[in-house]
């Protein structure tokens, strides 16, 4: 028997029982019966609710519970169906309701959760979208944490997932870097300077904005750079290539750092100039129009976006009179490219809040020309993350740097273990190896804790604590569990002599109910692009898991069948909490 057969059983018995009270018709579908988990778990294993029986069955929904209660027997696999108000509470016996779900999610190891909905479907989800003026910083850290586990999320549902990458690497900002260094830089490379590349170009970045406001004259210097790479400028297109080169090593250092990574990577110099056929192509079959001014615009559809102060449609101007494009004319021919190179069924934009504007337009705008899967397009909008110090602001150099805060929380999580083996028994190797692993998952944990649209003040020391919502706190309940099985293999516990009818007390099922629904979180998680849901639900599957552990022994159980029946229990809830911090990206240690 597998837990979908048990859920169907329960359903049945109820169906059953409508029959009995109200005859054969009455139970035919839809019934919408729902299992759902009892506040209290001292009222059942799960409850359903009668609210939807109201209207065909003619009764109030607690009257229809006591009838229902009355007349559902039990057999090997119920127990009891009581009524509580509108509710059914239904208490199964232990030991099948254990000993199914427990074999279930061992034998499944870290497919469990997975499924199948998204089975022949390719998505892409974009992330990070680096510009290459400056080092990655605090809020490319959690567009790439978010990134990474939405792309996981999709992949266990089945998806066929493509995690792409679109690098901003052109431009008059690329130029500012580019203009400070070649008047300034004397030749230095990064590892003359010994930094990051990535970082060497950024501090170029920020002594241009500092030698502008002393000069104004320099912004028609980095215009005329800017028209020199466009045109090919071969001394230009040297000097762009070798300082983006210096950027892609500090990039790629730091998603090895981070655990990022892509499947496609495109490229804006590539892409700038595409999407004027497909505008002219609108034109003609009249999605555009031209303005008074020559501009190629669209209008926006009032239903969806409002009319301007003058009452007339608001526009988006795709084209300029000149034939030069904007941002939107290269979304929209990179987003047709990308759906052409990868034959996608929809795709997931990781983008700041602040594009949700653009989002809309261009969406509907690839609506209108004609793409039938535009209407699969999502923009996954997240808010900013704030230190105490408070907003980034790259351009004065005052950035919250990813590489800073990585290195910072490493060495807060290496002081934090080096407190807890206080008789040295690490090796420094061993405490490095492992608070890497620590502070990364708690960077990532952290950020992917709250919904996406919500603003994060990040606390570097709340992030690495042991207690509370933290990743740290999870891993850690992984890593005691791996240590009690460890001590029990070492003991030679023999954890086939499992009896699970000695399970049940409150712990042990709140414990259970965590694990059995892992995969509707998960779901639920991919439903509403949100992995906080998965975030909440492994911490709160870890602390479910502590309650029990520190209220019952487990080595030291009364019987040798108890102890291996809560052995197999907690090894059940080990899958869970390594398959759902895996979907966030975050590793876990045997040993912490």
């Amino acid at each position: 028997m597998v837990f979908a057969e048990i859920k169907k059983h329960i359903i049945t018995a109820i169906e059953t029982a409508i029959q009995t009270v109200w005859g054969p018709s009455a139970a035919e579908p839809p019934l919408q019966l729902k299992l759902e988990y009892p506040p209290r778990v001292e009222m059942g294993h799960f409850a359903v609710g009668c609210f939807p029986l109201a209207k065909s069955l003619r009764s109030a929904p607690a009257g229809i519970a006591a009838q229902i209660a009355a007349a559902c027997p039990a057999d090997e696999i119920v127990e009891s169906i009581s009524a509580a108000g509108p509710y059914l509470n239904i208490r199964l016996n232990a030991g099948v309701l254990f000993a199914t779900v427990c074999r279930e999610i061992i034998a499944a190891g870290q497919e469990f959760g997975d499924g199948d909905d998204g089975r022949g479907k390719r998505a892409m989800v974009e992330y990070l979208a680096p510009n290459t003026n400056k080092p990655l910083h605090l809020g490319h850290l959690r567009n790439g944490a978010l990134g990474m586990a939405v792309a996981r999320m999709f992949a266990a549902k089945g998806y066929q997932v493509v995690k792409a990458n679109l690098v901003n690497d052109r431009g008059v900002h690329i130029c500012k870097s580019m203009l400070a260094w070649e008047r300034w830089g004397e030749g230095e490379t990064p590892a003359e300077a010994g930094m990051k590349g990535d970082h060497f170009v950024g501090r170029w970045y920020v002594r241009y904005a500092r030698e502008a406001d002393k000069d104004p004259s320099l912004e028609n210097d980095v215009q005329q750079m800017l028209r020199q790479w466009e045109a090919g400028h071969p001394a230009t297109v040297d000097l762009w290539k070798m300082m983006n080169g210096w950027v892609y090593q500090g990039f790629e250092e730091t998603y090895r750092n981070f655990g990022l990574d892509f499947d496609a990577v495109y490229y804006e110099s590539n892409t700038y100039n595409l999407g004027k056929d497909i505008i002219q192509k609108g034109l003609a079959d009249q999605v555009f129009h031209r303005d008074d001014k020559g501009n190629i615009v669209f209008n926006l559809p009032e239903q969806d976006f409002g009319l301007e102060k003058n009452g007339q449609p608001k526009k988006v101007t795709v084209l300029r009179p000149d034939g030069t494009s904007l941002y939107v004319t290269q979304d929209i021919a990179t987003t047709v490219l990308k759906v052409r190179d990868h034959d996608l069924n929809f795709s997931i934009w990781v983008v700041g809040s602040e594009q949700e504007y653009h989002f809309k337009t261009l969406f509907r705008i690839l609506v209108d020309l004609g793409y039938d899967w535009a209407r699969m397009c999502y923009h996954l909008s997240y808010g900013m993350v704030y230190l105490p110090e408070g907003k980034m602001k790259s351009r004065e150099g005052k950035i919250v740097d990813a590489d800073d805060l990585i290195a910072e929380i490493k060495r807060l999580a290496e002081a934090e273990i080096r407190q807890r083996d206080p008789e040295n028994q690490l090796t420094d190797a061993e405490v490095v190896q492992r608070a890497a692993v620590i502070g990364i998952g708690a960077i990532k944990f952290y950020l992917l804790r709250v919904r996406p649209t919500q603003s994060i003040h990040f606390d570097p020391a709340e992030s690495i604590s042991f207690d509370g919502f933290t990743g740290p706190y999870c891993q850690y309940a992984y890593a005691r569990i791996c240590g009690i099985l460890a001590k029990a293999a070492d003991r030679g516990v023999d954890e086939d002599a499992c009896d699970y009818g000695q399970l049940g007390n409150p712990e042990e099922v709140m414990l259970l109910q965590h694990l059995m629904q892992f995969p509707d979180e998960i779901a639920g998680a991919v439903a509403d692009y949100n992995p906080a849901k998965v975030a909440t639900h492994v911490f709160n599957t870890a602390k479910a898991f502590n309650q029990f552990y520190n209220k019952h022994q487990v080595l030291n159980a009364r019987s040798t069948q108890r102890v291996a029946a809560r052995l197999q229990l907690i090894r059940t809830t080990a899958v869970v909490l390594k398959k759902g911090l895996h979907l966030l990206g975050v590793a876990t240690l045997e040993n912490m």
